[in-house]
């Protein structure tokens, strides 16, 4: 009987073996983000960080005043409304597309170059233009991207573009939207895919050091795309998950089977 036991324990622990090695024994070094957080010396947040204007983007610019007669030209809504005064904005306003040379064209100040101009540089120019020409007397323009998208492929729970409530949007913040990582995911050679000078770059990012919460890659721009590789454990079983468990369930089924087989030969 004792002997019987010892075979039926050396089964269990050959199963046990068979099933991490299944599993890729992942170890915490391999899943854990910002492992040397302890070592990180707190750097100023890049608080000034703001995206550049780009070909295709489209912008809300608003433009109000004390005198609603006066800026209802500049301001085309879907229901032709219009902004009446200081701190009321349409939340239908058509955008302006910025066009293959970089420039928009509004209604009484003519095409303007854009790209490549931060927000508020756009706000100050637009302004400046009101004032000079004697437009607007005391205008409040207001500029803000309606397509700031960024795309996450790879390893995540939920793949796609997600379009950004914000201008101020991190790598993890965008991980997030995604779902965060899956278990199976590299978190050493995550991809960064940015425009940049009309070239596509491309950056490295490794989420298990804790430098790139100082980087001037933490912060996205539109249109970045973020794409998480399989680890190197998941491309060498060829496994994907849904077929691994189903070989883990197999797995435990038969060893139940055997245990119950030995169990049984024992009570005889």
């Amino acid at each position: 009987m004792n002997h019987t036991i010892k075979l039926v324990l050396k089964g269990l622990l050959l199963a046990g073996v068979v099933l991490s090695a299944l599993t890729g024994c992942t170890s915490p070094k391999e899943i854990l983000y910002f492992q040397d957080i302890d070592q990180v010396v707190p750097q100023k947040i890049q608080a000034e960080y703001q995206p550049v204007i780009m070909k295709d983007d489209k912008l809300q610019i608003i433009i109000s005043g004390p005198d609603k007669s006066v800026v209802m030209p500049y301001n085309f809504t879907l229901n032709n409304g219009n902004t009446s005064g200081y701190g009321m904005s349409p939340t239908n306003v058509i955008p302006y597309l910025v066009d293959s040379q970089g420039s928009i064209d509004m209604p009484g100040l003519g095409r303007i170059h854009v790209e490549g101009m931060r927000r508020t540089e756009l706000v100050d120019l637009i302004t400046n233009i009101l004032v000079e020409r004697g437009l607007v007397k005391e205008p409040v323009v207001s500029v803000s991207f309606m397509n700031y998208r960024v795309t996450v492929l790879g390893e995540v729970r939920n793949p796609g573009t997600y379009t950004m409530p914000s201008e101020r949007v991190t790598v993890l913040q965008a991980l997030g939207m995604a779902g965060d990582l899956g278990l199976m995911a590299d978190r050493h050679d995550i991809i960064l895919i940015r425009d940049e000078d009309g070239k596509q770059v491309h950056y490295k990012i490794d989420l298990t050091e804790s430098q790139i919460l100082n980087s001037e890659l933490f912060y996205l721009h539109q249109n970045d795309v973020l794409y998480v590789p399989q680890s190197a454990k998941r491309i060498a079983s060829g496994t994907t998950p849904t077929g691994l468990w189903s070989i883990i369930l197999s797995t435990l089924s038969t060893l139940v089977t055997v245990a119950t087989f030995f169990i049984v030969r024992v009570a005889k």
